[in-house]
This record gives C-alpha cells, structure tokens and sequence, in this order.
C-alpha cells in the first residue's frame, strides 16, 4: 500500500485543461500585451504539450523539430538520465505543432532552429519564458495556488488515472525510474472517488 504523501499533488479540473487548447480563437482570455498569432500559436502550443504529454519543463525546453514523428503522432522525449522515451500526441496536437512550425518558418524564413519552441525574436524559449506563460494562462483557468509547469504534469496524470488509464502506462509516459513515483496520483484518484460517493450513495443523502 502507498504512503499517503503529507501533500497531494495540485492539478487543473478538466474543464479548465481543455480550455487551454483554445487560447489562440477563444474570448474567454486575456491575451499577453502585443501578441501576435505566432505568439498565441506558440503560447497554446507550450501549455497544451505540458498537458497532453505530461513532460517535464526541461524535457519540453529540448525538443527538436526532429523529435516530431508526424507519421505516427508522437514525440521523442530525452528525459533524467539522458534516458530516451516516446510519448504519443493526439490528431490535435499534432495539427497543433504543424500550425506553429509552419507559422514559425514564415516568420523566420532563413533560419535553422536549434529548438522548436523559439521566442518572438527566433531564439530558444528558456525557462523563465515557460513558467511565466504557463502561470499567465493559468492564472485564467484556475484558482488552485501553485501554477506552474510540473502543475501541469502532475494534471496530465491525475486526469489519465481518472479515466481508467493503468498506472503502467502513466508510469512510462512519465519517464518515472519506479512506479513508487507514479503511485502518488492514485490518492488525487481516491479523494475524487470519495467526494462521488459521499454525493451519489444512498446512505449519505
């Protein structure tokens, strides 16, 4: 049996992690000051990898265009320990990355990237970059306090275990060394059951 962690890991309602996959044509958000669509396409693209994927920020700041493999939907992810995995992505995605790489190459024509994520003057995203857009966006779709791109992760496997996936397969999608790692989202899963029995059994209305 798992140790109960003394702190469950926070994570995004679905409702509000579906919302971040239509932050370039919804009205419901507020845009970062002078973005344009190359921004906006980039900024999705950022939030709904972390989401989909459930990939660390350091594994998200070194993606390559290389590591696409647009045939089969998935990327290729170099994790801890220099180990590689292959998470799959959804048609959406990858119509998603598609869109930015596209969009990206028009703005920056002549150049060779070194990463696929790049800012509005064609460099290599950085850390900061990342937090801040993830906070920013997040900031519109949730109260919980801590808003940040392992946040993101941990909403990715609570969400995944919530509708039936086995702990294995999150486990490999995570690039977790033990599933001791893993083991940790099923409490996020016991407190949701919890709360639907305590509002659905009999007994308790």
């Amino acid at each position: 049996k798992p140790k109960k962690p003394s702190r469950l890991p926070l994570f995004v309602e679905e409702a509000g992690a579906e919302a971040l996959y239509h932050i370039e044509e919804s009205e419901q958000f507020i845009r970062p000051e002078g973005a344009d669509v190359f921004v906006l396409k980039r900024d999705e693209l950022i939030v709904t990898l972390l989401y989909e994927t459930g990939i660390r920020q350091a594994e998200l700041l070194g993606l390559k265009d290389s590591d696409v493999d647009r045939s089969i939907g998935q990327i290729k992810v170099l994790g801890k320990r220099n180990k590689t995995r292959f998470v799959p992505l959804s048609k959406q995605m990858m119509g998603k990355i598609e869109a930015y790489i596209k969009c990206r190459n028009e703005r920056f024509p002549r150049q060779a990237f070194e990463s696929l994520l790049v800012t509005d003057k064609g460099s290599k995203v950085t850390k900061s970059l990342v937090y801040l857009k993830v906070k920013f966006y997040l900031s519109q779709v949730t109260t919980i306090q801590r808003k940040s791109p392992h946040v993101l992760r941990h909403t990715f496997a609570t969400h995944m275990l919530n509708n039936g996936a086995e702990l294995n397969v999150i486990k490999e999608i995570l690039g977790h060394s033990s599933l001791a790692a893993t083991q940790v989202y099923t409490h996020n899963s016991i407190e949701k059951l919890k709360s639907i029995h305590s509002r659905m059994h009999p007994r308790n209305n």
